[in-house]
Formats: structure tokens, C-alpha cells, sequence
């Protein structure tokens, strides 16, 4: 019997799927989809605030690997990345809380350069197809340390602070704040991705103003990032950053 994800894989290389683009699954927070690292065909997290793509090294070690970091060719949803400098990490906290063994992480130096839609309802990841919505809201991109931001402000009641945020696509939370930035009272585990436990004040974002936010804190964002913006917010939604024109689209 072959196992559902090489299943999957097999039928978007035999042209069930389009290229450019694949069926994903939206579960504990993130987009996952399926994607190929080397040889190894997996259920990959689609993270937009991953600087890097990862590799997790239970899944390395089954294969003979070694090493803490490999170079090698990514696929997903069509689109195929040569020598890409893949770290071997421990990936337990990445993937706890999932059904399925989470294979990897697909990060931003594979996606970089290229246009990325995610519809959440559907869960469809499309890579360098037409966009054509109805209706949508723009928002301009900056890229800091290789990762899409978008300005946002948050508060927590007493304090505000404006700043950029990564496009989130694999957490939970409305909003991760980077521990450079802020103090929370209790034990939030930034490891924990799949949980937001604590509440912020408020977020805006393009003069929308969300209330009561789901949050939790990051320390793992690149210096100048002040913080992401998780699934919480955008799983209603459809995404589309576009990379040439440095704009996010949000439609309906």
C-alpha cells in the first residue's frame, strides 16, 4: 500500500495537479502541505516567517543523514529549487499537536521570488499563478532578513507599539511578539507554536482594529521584526504575496 503522502506526491508529478500548484491541509495552526526534500517526501509545514527551510532530524536519520545541514533540491507545488542549504533540526515542538508526522519546514529561501497563495477555506497553495479575486485589500511588503513584513501596531492596554510583522502561516496565534519586545506575565512557551494563551489589548492592521487578541511570544525572529501575524488572523481568508510587486493581497 502506498502511504498517503508519497501517494500524493506521485499524483501531482503524474499531472493530477497543476503545476504550480497543490491541495494542502490546514491543522494546529499551520498550512501543511506535500513536498519533497532530496528524496524525502514528507508533510511539510508552509511557513512564510521561516527564514530558512528545515529538515527534521528524526526524518534525516531514517534516511542516513547525518549531518546538521545538507544541500539539495526542494519541490513543492511545482515549483523545484536546486541546492538549497537545508538545516537538520529537531523539529518536536514544530510538530507537536499534528495527526501526521510533520516532515519539515518550508521556509522563504525556496518561496523567495516567487508569488504564494494560500486560500485557508479550500486549503489550496498556488506558486506563481493568476490572481484574479473579486475584491481584496493590498497591504505594501517590506523584506527584512530575507522575510515579507507588513506594518502593524499592537497594544496590551497600558503600552502601544507600532512596528514590521512576518506573514505568519504557521501559527496559531493572531500575533507572536518578539521577546526583544515585550514582557508577558506567566509561562508562554515561544516553542509552542500551535498555542496562543495569552490575550493582547489590541491589533491594527490597515486601520482594521481586532480586540482581544490571541498571542503568544517568538524568539526566533531575525533583529528589526518586532513580531508575526499567525493564522488566527488570516485562516478566514485568502493570501496572495506577490514577490515582484512586494505586496500582500487579502481577499475573501
Amino acid at each position: 500500500m502506498i502511504p498517503p503522502v508519497a501517494l500524493a506526491v506521485v499524483l501531482a508529478c503524474a499531472g493530477q495537479a497543476r503545476a504550480g500548484e497543490t491541495s494542502c491541509w490546514f491543522e494546529n495552526g499551520a498550512v501543511v502541505a506535500p513536498a519533497v526534500i532530496g528524496v524525502m517526501a514528507g508533510d511539510y509545514v508552509i511557513d512564510l516567517s521561516a527564514p530558512r527551510t528545515l529538515l527534521h532530524n528524526t526524518k534525516a536519520e531514517m534516511e542516513g543523514i547525518l549531518e546538521p545541514e545538507i544541500t539539495t533540491s526542494v519541490q513543492v507545488a511545482g515549483l523545484k529549487a536546486s541546492a538549497v542549504s537545508v538545516k537538520v533540526a529537531d523539529l518536536d515542538a514544530r510538530g507537536a499537536g499534528f495527526v501526521t508526522p510533520i516532515a519539515g519546514v518550508i521556509g522563504m529561501d525556496v518561496l523567495a521570488g516567487h508569488s504564494v497563495e494560500i486560500d485557508f477555506a479550500r486549503c489550496w497553495l498556488r506558486i506563481d499563478r493568476p490572481w484574479r479575486p473579486s475584491r481584496q485589500v493590498v497591504f505594501p511588503v517590506s523584506m527584512i532578513e530575507g522575510l515579507p513584513t507588513v506594518a502593524a501596531g499592537v497594544s496590551d492596554g497600558p503600552r502601544a507599539f507600532y512596528g514590521a510583522f512576518a506573514i505568519d502561516t504557521a501559527s496559531r496565534a493572531m500575533t507572536r511578539l518578539s521577546t526583544r519586545d515585550a514582557n508577558a506575565t506567566g509561562k508562554l512557551n515561544p516553542a509552542a507554536r500551535h498555542q496562543a494563551p495569552a490575550k493582547l489589548r489590541a491589533l491594527s492592521i490597515g486601520g482594521v482594529l481586532a480586540e482581544n487578541v490571541p498571542a503568544t511570544l517568538a524568539d526566533d525572529l531575525p533583529q528589526g521584526i518586532s513580531g508575526t501575524l499567525g493564522t488566527g488572523l488570516w485562516a478566514r481568508h485568502r493570501l496572495r504575496l506577490d514577490a515582484e510587486a512586494r505586496t500582500l493581497s487579502v481577499a475573501p
